[in-house]
């Protein structure tokens, strides 16, 4: 059976921006780029981006910002019931993000899966 698996979670994003606000909408392009890339190569079938926050201003004029990005990100697996589905859809996702380097991932949700 086809089922969906949905996680949320944080990832933190670091590059030179020239204020916070670049910084931020940076950081949104850089992860949504990736998403979609995914999405394109159908590792992941939905994805969102939520809130962007500065989480470490620079502490020189060339130092750079760290990003925090919140996400959702759905893949859609087989599986024979809802929680073998959350089991590997949670393993997919994580080797998804793992392989297009999004790193300091924290999640904020358990995997949810629905029939697809």
């Amino acid at each position: 059976m086809e089922f969906a698996v949905s996680r949320t979670g944080t990832t933190l994003v670091t590059l030179h921006g020239g204020s916070d606000t670049t910084a931020r909408d940076e950081a949104t392009t850089t992860l949504a780029d990736t998403f979609e890339t995914l999405a394109d190569e159908e590792t992941v079938t939905d994805w969102e981006i939520g809130d962007a926050t500065v989480y470490e201003h620079p502490t020189g004029p060339f130092d750079p910002y760290t990003i925090t990005l919140e996400f959702a990100v759905t893949v859609t697996v087989e599986a024979d019931d809802a929680d073998e589905a959350a089991e590997i859809g949670a393993s997919t996702i994580d080797e998804a993000l793992a392989n297009a380097d999004v790193d300091a991932v924290s999640y904020t949700s358990s995997p949810t899966a629905s029939a697809a």
